[in-house]
């Protein structure tokens, strides 16, 4: 990466998946694989970007599959907003291993462990060049992490969320089964809806549509993926009106 690189993108959103964090395991966190994306955020906060992170907890609990096994929905969402903390605490402390500043910001109060969330003081923490992880969802079950990554986007002002997943965009079926899957440059928000393309849950695209906030779906296994779009290249689908 040239040293020069500028990106036009001054705040953005990185939305990950709790199994991003797993690596090869097929549970809980693999350090090398959270300590590798920690560096790719870093690069990104290197241009002068300010990042707001949102992470699922799938790795650790998934309040669906809770429920599906005879839990109280509301109680097995709730157990998969705590996972969501254990992430964002594990991305803070290899963010500020690699020396960048990090608050995670709790949509359920703890105050021993992270910040409560309050709009204005995530805010200055962004203009501080801090990175801000989003924990606990939007604190209400029934929401995914996807529904509170552009809720958080929309009221931190991002410009794009960038959704980080095992492949390098949108595609009309799966390219791990399909080998003849078509990759999107870009879609509409109603085509993602109307074609059930799985890029987010209908919620989460509704509200980006609603806000005219893109959603940029890359790849998070490609080594330098994420700063390489941010600075105009890569493969990528683009999501908006």
């Amino acid at each position: 990466m040239a040293a020069d690189e500028k990106t036009t993108f001054k705040r953005v959103m990185l939305k990950i998946s709790g199994e991003a964090l797993m690596g090869d395991r097929g549970f809980g966190l693999d350090p090398k694989t959270v300590e590798r994306i920690a560096g790719e955020v870093k690069s990104v906060h290197e241009l002068g970007v300010e990042i707001c992170m949102v992470i699922g907890g799938g790795n650790i609990f998934r309040g669906l599959q809770g429920s599906a096994q005879g839990m109280e929905r509301t109680t097995a969402d709730y157990m998969g907003m705590l996972a969501t903390v254990m992430n964002a605490l594990a991305m803070q402390a290899a963010l500020e291993a690699h020396g960048v500043f990090t608050r995670v910001i709790s949509a359920i109060p703890m105050d021993q462990v992270c910040e409560p969330y309050i709009r204005r003081r995530a805010v200055r923490h962004l203009e501080k060049k801090r990175v801000c992880i989003f924990a606990a969802g939007t604190g209400n079950p029934y929401f995914t992490t996807d529904t509170a990554a552009t809720l958080r986007a929309n009221e931190m002002s991002c410009e794009a969320v960038f959704k980080g997943t095992k492949v390098d965009g949108v595609y009309d079926k799966d390219p791990k089964k399909f080998p003849d899957a078509k990759r999107y440059d870009r879609v509409s928000y109603d085509e993602v809806l109307e074609k059930n393309l799985g890029v987010m849950d209908a919620t989460a695209i509704a509200l980006a549509r609603d806000n005219r906030l893109p959603i940029i779906v890359f790849s998070l296994d490609e080594p330098g993926g994420f700063r390489g779009i941010l600075a105009g290249r890569g493969t990528y689908t683009t999501v908006h009106d």
